[in-house]
């Protein structure tokens, strides 16, 4: 009988239903994008994959850095980097030549002066302002006498102001190269400068995230006071609009503990601006310098647009991306250099961002736009040159991550979501599968295409991990869109094993086996106890 029972009770476990129902892996946010890789393929905020601005490698400077952009003589750019300080002029053939090169670590900053040609720069540490003339050779125009030189611009009257650090400094040199102090703040360093049409200066500055405003006299008002610790941009758009770029947290850096009489605090390491510094406190209770730190490991960053009558507003923000500089594109949107992921992102609204490229490189940290609608990206980690648009790529493609089934599966058809821009464009599915987490290690090759957005069947063999490809095409420059994909799958079913057979007391209810939700659960199985 307690046979019989075992038996009865071994066939009711096994009774559930674990027949495997069609499934569907969909794709069709900007979280589920973001994880794939796009190449001349943009991705909006809002979900939806577009082609992207053209893009091409002009120029290796042979530089780690490249910290500012200017225009030169028709069809020439200056490149400001380093290390070692370094100026590269580029051609449009895409050619280089060193026009500046001294034993200071970086380039920092770059004016010029299209009237007479002109190219100013300025280096550090414990750096100067350098004059070039068209056809002349490099000479010393003013010494601050100060560690860092931050940022150069050039007023309308010829003169240049430079923003500096570690004492927070505004210089103001005429152009006969005299230069005086136009203004001293509390803060560490003024990081970036940018004159609006009424001649005022307006400065951002770390370690508290100020924007500040500059009367042609020197008279200063806090225009705003950001959450964050640095401000690296400032550009004015066409109808006056101020954007700021931000990055960090606002934390003051740990004290050095006091040591005995006669003794130092070892030395500490900080970077700036890819400069490593060493500082060697020499008194008790010192606390460590805290120079600005372009290359932030953490913290993120904001965007702000402050409006002509002086509101702020946030217009984008991110947790872990830096920004570094910005422009603005041939629609007027704002553009942002990032790091660390070495990212381009216009911003079209407070509530909508399209990344537009993503560099080989590990910053994007100079930006400059072109009176043609071309922007130059000038990347860091390592340096080189890219020119981005102003035309679209005729084709862009875009590889999802890698899908795991976790077992087995038969694909079924894929479907997609597009939007064609007219009769030319179009948007073509392909897939491929395999049996390991790498698609690079012995998968099946591309298959497809499939045009057929209502759905088109899987082509690729059964396997576990599946990945899509989509290639978008366009003649007109109107782009096609991409915004959803899904494709069905069935899982094979796995037959149930049974690892352990316990039996309980008699008299003891035996209840089945814990199933999910969409399983038909067990049914309750009440033994009698046994007869003797």
């Amino acid at each position: 009988m307690r046979k019989a029972l075992l038996f009865v009770l071994l066939a009711g476990l096994a009774l559930p239903g674990l027949a495997e129902s069609t499934r569907f892996w969909r794709q069709s946010s900007y979280p589920d994008f973001d994880k794939g890789t796009a190449t001349g393929v943009a991705l909006r905020s809002d979900g939806e994959l577009l082609l992207a601005p053209r893009s091409q490698e002009l120029a290796d400077p042979n530089l780690e850095y490249l910290w500012a952009i200017a225009e030169g003589p028709p069809g020439t750019l200056y490149l400001g980097g380093g290390s070692p300080a370094k100026v590269v002029a580029v051609d449009a053939a895409g050619q280089t030549r060193t026009v500046f090169e001294s034993k200071e670590l970086e380039v920092h900053a770059l004016a010029s002066d299209a009237k007479s040609g002109a190219l100013y720069l300025a280096t550090s540490p414990d750096g100067k302002v350098y004059k070039i003339p068209r056809g002349g050779e490099a000479a010393v125009l003013f010494d601050p006498g100060t560690k860092y030189l931050w940022d150069l611009v050039r007023a309308p009257d010829g003169a240049l102001y430079l923003a500096t650090g570690d004492k927070g400094e505004i210089f103001r040199i005429a152009p006969d190269g005299k230069g005086e102090k136009f203004f001293s703040s509390e803060e560490t360093h003024i990081r970036a400068l940018a004159l609006d049409a009424a001649g005022n200066l307006y400065a951002g500055t770390e370690p508290n995230g100020l924007v500040l405003r500059l009367s042609p006299r020197g008279e200063a008002f806090v225009l705003y006071e950001t959450p964050r610790r640095e401000v690296t941009a400032l550009r004015f758009d066409s109808t006056g609009n101020l954007y700021v770029a931000a990055i960090g947290l606002k934390a003051k850096a740990p004290a050095v503990p006091g040591m005995p009489p006669g003794q130092q605090a070892p030395p500490q390491q900080v970077t700036t601006g890819g400069i490593s510094v060493t500082v060697t406190p020499t008194g008790a209770q010192q606390a460590v310098p805290t120079p600005a730190i372009p290359f932030l490991a953490a913290g993120g960053s904001d965007v702000y647009r402050i409006a002509p009558d002086g509101y702020p507003e946030r217009v984008w923000s991110s947790p872990v991306e830096l920004v570094y500089a910005l422009a603005f594109d041939a629609q007027g949107r704002v553009l942002a250099g990032t790091g660390n992921a070495g990212k381009l992102l216009a911003v079209d609204s407070p509530t909508l961002f399209t990344y537009l490229h993503k560099a080989a490189s590990r910053q994007v940290t100079a930006l400059a736009r072109a009176a043609n609608g071309r922007v130059y990206l000038g990347t860091s980690n390592p340096g080189k040159l890219v020119a981005l648009g102003p035309e679209l790529a005729a084709e862009g493609s875009f590889e999802s991550d890698v899908f795991d089934a976790e077992l087995f599966s038969q694909w079924g058809r894929i479907s997609w979501q597009s939007r064609a821009a007219n009769a030319d464009s179009s948007v073509q599915l392909f897939t491929r599968s395999g049996n390991t987490s790498n698609p690079e290690r012995n998968w099946s090759p591309w298959a497809g295409p499939g045009a057929d957005p209502i759905g088109t069947p899987v082509a690729s063999p059964a396997a576990r991990f599946l990945q899509w490809k989509a290639v978008l095409r366009q003649t007109d420059s109107r782009t096609p869109g991409l915004s959803a994909v899904s494709v069905a799958y069935l899982r094979r079913n796995v037959a149930p094993t049974v690892e352990k057979v316990i039996v309980q007391a008699p008299g003891l209810a035996v209840r089945g086996i814990p199933l999910p939700p969409q399983m038909t659960q067990a049914a309750r199985l009440e033994l009698p106890p046994p007869t003797n």
